[in-house]
């Protein structure tokens, strides 16, 4: 059974303090992140890599790691695809406003590699370190249990412990997880500035209006494991989406986890959590790459990857 794992490489990072944060150095050998991640996919199984990117990066992608990767992967028979998105990738009838400069969110990554995705799928962010465990989980799952022709869609999520996944040089956003009785997603909370300090666990709402979460809450790292059929849902939802901007609104996004949750809350989706003890770390801030770089050199020191990964 064919899986792919696509990669959402097309955000340049504004708190990472200039340049591509997505290609920054973090390995013994110049590896960055997402080569620790496609290592992790292939190794779980995964044998079709997607990289969503934007047209003006991509120079700068493919000698950062795209060339070097579909070396890698021709000898491993794993598959390379690329789409791209677009700020003005937008349905029929819809302009882009003037002053909007970014592309329109994860929802919208997704939808640009439609035409290149054709099997069961993991979605996941190019700067974040996820673990071994969440791949090799949800592609288990995605061969051995995923029903593709249910009546909702069955999708899974890499349940992570919020502790895990707190930066030390400021807030993260997490989009907290409520999990039922039966191991599934209810509800997805997108929550702000998420911060431990001496007294506790701090975090807000979009309004910024303080909110209480726990260190051992599951969150959402954008690491998802949907069927193909999702993509028509995705489809879809776009110009409702667009429909409800409000005028002026230049930030506004369709995001992924939303339209997951969206789906949950209409009973067209089931998704599974599937929990991963795994330590997150990812390169927010300019701040967190020393701390990226001496994670990595710890998990090579360990015996989890060799010194020069391929």
């Amino acid at each position: 059974m064919k899986t792919a794992l696509v990669i959402m490489a097309a955000g340049i990072g504004s708190r990472f303090g200039g340049g591509i944060k997505q290609l920054a150095p973090v390995g013994m050998n110049g590896e960055i992140i997402m080569d620790y991640s496609i290592h992790d996919a292939i190794e779980a199984g995964f044998d079709k890599i997607v990289f969503i990117i934007r047209r003006d990066i991509e120079e700068a992608f493919r000698e950062a790691i795209g060339s070097r990767i579909e070396k890698i992967c021709e000898t491993l028979g794993v598959e390379i695809a690329y789409a791209y998105q677009e700020r003005e990738a937008l349905p029929e009838g819809v302009s882009c406003p003037k002053d909007r400069t970014k592309p329109w969110g994860t929802g919208q990554a997704v939808l640009a590699a439609r035409n290149v995705i054709h099997e069961p799928f993991l979605v996941i962010n190019a700067d974040d370190y996820y673990g071994k465990e969440g791949f090799k989980k949800i592609h288990d799952y995605m061969v051995n249990e995923m029903d593709e022709d249910g009546d909702c869609y069955d999708m899974c999520m890499a349940g992570f412990i919020l502790s895990n996944t707190l930066s030390e040089n400021g807030g993260v956003t997490r989009g907290v997880a409520t999990v039922d009785e039966n191991g599934c997603l209810a509800k997805v909370t997108e929550t702000y500035d998420i911060y431990q300090d001496a007294d506790g666990m701090h975090a807000s709402d979009n309004d910024g209006n303080p909110v209480t979460v726990e260190a051992g809450q599951h969150v959402s790292m954008n690491m998802f494991g949907l069927p193909m059929g999702f993509l028509k849902e995705l489809e879809k939802g776009f110009p409702e989406f667009l429909g409800n901007v409000k005028e002026g609104d230049v930030k506004a996004e369709y995001l992924l986890p939303a339209m997951i949750d969206q789906c949950i809350r209409t009973g067209k989706a089931r998704v599974r959590v599937l929990e991963t003890r795994d330590k997150w770390f990812g390169v927010t801030y300019k701040e967190d790459k020393p701390a990226v770089v001496a994670s990595i050199r710890r998990l090579v020191d360990e015996g989890v990857y060799p010194e020069k990964l391929f």
